[in-house]
């Protein structure tokens, strides 16, 4: 082979190595440095730029499948930005990092679709506009491949669907404009409408906070270039721009999240579907409206699904084309927009509550987990069992500097609360990042009717209750007999406590917090929640406080249970354990807060159209299969499967068994949902007969299916009420007026023989 030298001074040579592969190029010594072009045995190809032996600098790659790559790279890896030709014929255009897609990049694929924004570690994840090749469009938030958080689909005949995206699918509250004009205000679930909503027809007054396509103007285009590479089309960036505008999330747009070791992403094509006005814009209710007739009619109507399925539907109480009804609209949007909660965030009210509590939380475990677990003392109880330590805000010995302001905290009975979260198997680490993690807890938007504040982990797993004075002394009194029997009965419905702790603010000012589980942790919606005493004064909702963030009431409830009798035996049998216990404590006042899951009734999701992924969510072959299989009641149970299910949360012990099915231990799968562990108060299958029209709700019309699947979830709360001399009091003073029976403080053994009587009508027994 020929040598020589370079302009540059480096020799350039050609070099077969020992292992055969082949080196022509310049080198600095014995490495290459400079130009060269590398060829391995395999037929791999690099001709580029070197440094000190390593590809650095420009170079193309060229494989043997045809596949080539032209761009930087950077310590033998593709790093920087370049484009990379596949053998399918994909293209993609943009930032690499340790070869793989990274940053801002165009991807154009075999089938022609189109991705255009983020990627982190090879996959779509931030922002980003993916246009299929029959020309629907989708912008917004993915992650690890797939649409996730907020984000518009638009489909060709005009139909647009703003939400929030999970996994793919629509999931959560948004909204839906149809080319027609017609308007959806409500939430989704995997796809599916799924809770109550507000239906615009056309001509209808619309939220102008929604108008997302006619709010925004082009202009500020240089902040949003600013996240992401030079080289990316100015038409993606407006696009995204116009997003970030619209909702108030631009901080978002400079922060796209990464999730590693990723796959190659896959795209389900919606070829041809678009949203569904449910058969017609017009209501179920009315027939036609003509818009330009001199008579007004009601263009809005509240309407409730279940699965997709269309299932009541009453018109709004207004005319929503009145001048004054824009502003009714707006606040009823951004109602539904913030949901029961909000996220505590720098500025709020009780940000600085949340930090204080976070930091004395992870102080106490961090300091009581390295303690060998033993069983409880006698001495691990009472006013000595206390952990105080004080949170300067520049730190001390003990604790770290914060920036929080000043506070004493105070944790009760550690040990106890140590040894029942390990009841539990809760992990000290899961707690602590479930709680005190980056995450923000997020507080319930209105206290409950005693004045106690309600905050939630962001994994949804823990609720928090401040407490007052009282409630916080009968839960000490109460503990070493609490604990006995959470120890002794693995499925008590009796709330779960694994915290309680106290913060002393400046000024002496002291909050009580209590850390509970959430009963509510499950993946599938709650459509409806009771908080049922057994009692009937005052046990009623007024019609305009009820939305479908509402907690009913007893007088509410216009259904019975009917489950499985070996379940319905297991139930009572505890309940009856759990208000004993209640009443050796003279407890009162407690109620079964009951969460249902609706499932769409079987004959109105095979008679239902099925145009398309959104509306539906199951295919009909799924719905068959569904109903041919199904063992008990309309929902598919199969013999337990140990670590293939999803468990309720903060539960143990023993799993219910069913008669249908050979008195076995079952699990319950629910198409396009999952495979969910059945366990007393948890993930129940039962099914809901209504009884009597509920004037209270007037959730239904009277022409909507009787019958119901549903998926019940229950527990005991509100155990801190004593019978005490003012209860002996209301009790002697309501009785002048009503019903000594029908209220709600009578004497212990009085109230938890009245609780088991109502629940036995709530379940009754099956013929």
């Amino acid at each position: 082979m020929a040598t020589g030298e370079t302009s540059t001074g480096n020799i350039q040579r050609g070099n077969t190595l020992p292992n055969g592969d082949i080196y022509v190029g310049n080198f600095a010594g014995l490495v290459p440095h400079g130009f060269g072009k590398y060829m391995w045995t395999d037929g791999t190809l690099y001709y580029g730029e070197w440094d000190t032996s390593k590809m650095t600098g420009r170079g193309v790659i060229q494989w043997p499948s045809g596949a080539s790559y032209d761009g930087d790279v950077s310590g033998g890896f593709i790093d920087g930005t370049g484009t990379f030709k596949g053998v399918d014929g994909s293209l993609y255009k943009g930032s690499w990092r340790m070869n793989k897609k990274h940053g801002m990049g165009t991807m154009v694929y075999a089938n022609s679709d189109t991705y255009e924004g983020f990627w982190n570690e090879g996959l779509p994840e931030g922002f980003g506009k993916y246009t299929w090749a029959n020309g629907n469009t989708y912008i917004g938030s993915w992650k690890s491949g797939k649409m996730n958080g907020r984000g518009v689909m638009k489909w060709t005949n005009g139909d647009t669907l703003d939400c929030n995206w999970l996994n793919g699918l629509a999931h959560g509250k948004g909204f839906c404009k149809y080319a027609s004009g017609a308007c959806y205000i409500g939430t989704w679930d995997r796809g599916l409408k799924d809770g109550h909503g507000m239906f615009y027809q056309p001509g209808s007054k619309i939220p102008c906070n929604l108008e997302v396509s006619e709010c925004v103007t082009d202009h500020d285009v240089s902040s949003a270039a600013s996240s992401g590479n030079e080289n990316v089309n100015s038409g993606l960036l407006f696009l995204l721009q116009k997003l970030c505008n619209t909702w108030r999330i631009r901080n978002l747009f400079h922060r796209p999240r990464r999730i590693s070791n990723g796959t190659a992403p896959v795209f389900d094509d919606n070829s041809g579907n678009h949203l569904s006005e449910d058969s017609s814009t017009e209501p179920l209710t009315t027939g036609d409206c003509p818009q330009d007739s001199g008579v007004d009619k009601v263009l809005v109507y509240e309407r409730e699904y279940v699965q997709g399925v269309l299932i009541s539907e009453k018109p709004k109480g207004h005319d929503c084309r009145l001048p004054d009804s824009g502003k009714t609209q707006e606040h009823t949007w951004q109602k539904q927009a913030g949901g029961p909660m909000e996220t505590i965030y720098k500025g709020h009210r009780s940000y600085y509550l949340m930090l204080n509590l976070q930091l004395g939380i992870r102080y106490t475990v961090g300091k009581i987990t390295p303690v060998p677990l033993r069983e409880v003392r006698s001495n691990d109880f009472g006013p000595r069992a206390r952990i105080r330590m004080y949170f300067p805000c520049e730190g001390s010995q003990y604790t770290p500097p914060h920036c929080s302001v000043n506070f004493f905290w105070k944790d009760y009975c550690p040990m106890v609360f140590r040894n029942l979260r390990e009841m539990f198997h809760i992990d000290a680490a899961d707690y602590m990042m479930s709680i005190c993690g980056d995450d923000s807890l997020k507080e319930l938007s209105s206290p409950g009717k005693s004045g106690s504040i309600f905050y939630l982990s962001q994994d949804e797993r823990f609720v928090i209750k401040t407490l007052r004075k009282t409630e916080l002394k009968i839960l000490l009194k109460m503990l070493p007999k609490y604990y006995n029997h959470v120890r002794a009965y693995d499925n008590t419905l009796i709330t779960k406590n694994f915290g309680v702790h106290r913060i002393t603010l400046k000024g002496g000012r002291k909050v009580r917090f209590v850390v509970m589980g959430n009963m509510f942790c499950t993946e599938l919606r709650i459509h409806r929640k009771y908080d049922l005493k057994g009692s009937t004064q005052g046990r009623s909702t007024k019609m305009q406080n009820i939305n479908e963030n509402t907690t009913l009431k007893d007088l509410d409830l216009s259904y019975v249970f009917h489950v499985d009798k070996p379940w319905r035996d297991a139930l009572f049998r505890q309940i009856s354990l759990d208000c004993m216990f209640l009443e050796s404590q003279s407890i009162i006042d407690y109620s079964m807060l009951l969460g249902i899951h609706f499932r769409a009734p079987y004959h109105l999701k095979t008679s239902s159209s099925h145009q398309n992924s959104l509306e539906t969510g199951i295919l009909d072959t799924d719905l068959l299969q569904y109903g041919e299989k199904s063992s008990w009641k309309g929902f598919l149970l199969v013999a337990h499967e140990p670590g293939t299910t999803v468990g309720g949360s903060h539960i143990r012990g023993s799993m219910v068994r069913a008669s249908e099915a050979g008195y076995e231990e079952v699990d319950l799968v629910l198409p396009g949902t999952g495979r969910f562990r059945v366990q007393l108060g948890v993930n129940m299958p039962a099914r809901a007969l209504k009884v009597r029209e509920d004037m209270n709700t007037e959730l239904e019309n009277p022409d909507s299916i009787e019958e119901y699947d549903v998926v019940l979830y229950l527990g005991i709360i509100d155990i801190l009420q004593e019978y005490n001399v003012s209860k002996r009091v209301e009790h002697a003073v309501k009785s002048l007026k009503f019903d000594p029976l029908s209220i709600s403080a009578v004497d212990p053994s009085s109230y938890s023989k009245r609780f088991v009587k109502f629940l036995e009508s709530v379940f009754p027994e099956q013929d």
